[in-house]
C-alpha cells in the first residue's frame, strides 16, 4: 500500500479525511440527502456494506437530535454501485436520551427506475453521557503485533477477489486466520486483524460502522470462495474509541442452507470493547 505509507506521513484527522469526504452527504431538503458513492470503497464492483452503513449513519446523525449511533440494523436489498444516490430519513421518535430513525438509500437502474438499495433502522444517543461502569467477561482477541501480521501489500500478487477498499484501509491480518490465502483454509471460520484507515485518521463512532464489515469474509477460512453478500447486519456501538489502531475479531459458528452468521467484536487501544455486530450473509456452495 504505497498510498497508505505516504498518507500516514501527514496523518488525516477526524473530519478531514478520505473517509469523511467519501461519506459526506449534502442536505437537499429536510431529511433528504444526496451523495456520490465512491468507487474507492468497492469489493469487485459492489460498494462495501460497512461503508454504506457509515453513509446512512452520517445522514441519520444529521437528521436526529442525538449525535452517536448506538444500534444500527440494516437490510441490504440490492447491490449498490458507485455513483449518485439519495438517502431519505425519517424520525420515528425523539426522546430525552435516545432518538430512533430510519433511512433508505436509493439509486437509479439502467432504465431510470428508482431502486432501494439498503434500509436502516437506528437508535442514536450521546456516548459521552454514558456511565463508566463496565462489567464484562469479554476479553480482547490475542493477535500478534502488527509487524508480525500480514496485509494485501505482503502478497506476491493481488488476492483473488481483491478490491479497491483495500487501498483505503490499514489492515494487518493474524497469520492464524490466513490459511485461505495459502490454499489451506483452517475450517474454523475465524478472521482477526489490526484495523485502521490508510490515511491515519483515528476511529470514531461512525467509522466503527465500517470496521465491523471490512475484513475478508470468514467463509474464506471455511474453504469457500467468491462474493459473500450481506443480507442483514446489526451493529452496536458501545463507546467512543481511543486513538490508535483497532483490533477486530470475527467468527462464524454455523453455515447452513447457504447462509452463515458473522459475529464481530471491535476493541480499541485501551482494551475496551467499542463495537459489536452480527450479520447474516449468503454464500455460494459447490
Amino acid at each position: 500500500m504505497p498510498e497508505a505509507a505516504s498518507a500516514a506521513a501527514t496523518r488525516a484527522t477526524i473530519g478531514d479525511s478520505e473517509f469523511d469526504r467519501d461519506t459526506a452527504v449534502v442536505r437537499r431538503a429536510p431529511g433528504v440527502y444526496d451523495i456520490d458513492l465512491s468507487a474507492g470503497w468497492t469489493i469487485i464492483n459492489a460498494v462495501n456494506g460497512g461503508y454504506l452503513l457509515a453513509v446512512l449513519g452520517r445522514a441519520l446523525g444529521d437528521a436526529l437530535p442525538h449525535p452517536d449511533p448506538f444500534t444500527v440494523s440494516a437490510h441490504y436489498l440490492t447491490a449498490s454501485r458507485p455513483g449518485p444516490a439519495v438517502v431519505r430519513t425519517e424520525t420515528v421518535r425523539a426522546g430525552r436520551s435516545l432518538s430512533t430513525g430510519q433511512a433508505s438509500l436509493f439509486q437509479y437502474d439502467d432504465e431510470g427506475n428508482e431502486v432501494e438499495r439498503i434500509r436502516v433502522l437506528a437508535s442514536y444517543g450521546d456516548l459521552d453521557a454514558l456511565p463508566d461502569d463496565v462489567r464484562t467477561s469479554a476479553k480482547p482477541p490475542a493477535i500478534p503485533p502488527p509487524d508480525q501480521c500480514f496485509g494485501p501489500e505482503d502478497g506476491p500478487a493481488p488476492v483473488e477477489g481483491s478490491s479497491a477498499i483495500a487501498d483505503r484501509l490499514m489492515l494487518k491480518l493474524d497469520p492464524a486466520t490466513l490459511g485461505w490465502a495459502l490454499g489451506q483454509p483452517s475450517g474454523r471460520g475465524e478472521m482477526r486483524a489490526w484495523f485502521g484507515l490508510a490515511d491515519g485518521r483515528d476511529a470514531d463512532p461512525l467509522s466503527l460502522l465500517l470496521a465491523v464489515d471490512a475484513l475478508p469474509p470468514t467463509a474464506f477460512e471455511l474453504g469457500l470462495k467468491g462474493w459473500v453478500p450481506t443480507v442483514e447486519l446489526t451493529a452496536h456501538v458501545r463507546c467512543s474509541p481511543a486513538p490508535g489502531p483497532l483490533r477486530v475479531s470475527i467468527t462464524t459458528r454455523n453455515l447452513a442452507g447457504g447462509f452463515l452468521e458473522e459475529d464481530a467484536e471491535v476493541w480499541d487501544s485501551a482494551d475496551r470493547l467499542v463495537a459489536q455486530s452480527r450479520q447474516l450473509a449468503r454464500v455460494r456452495l459447490g
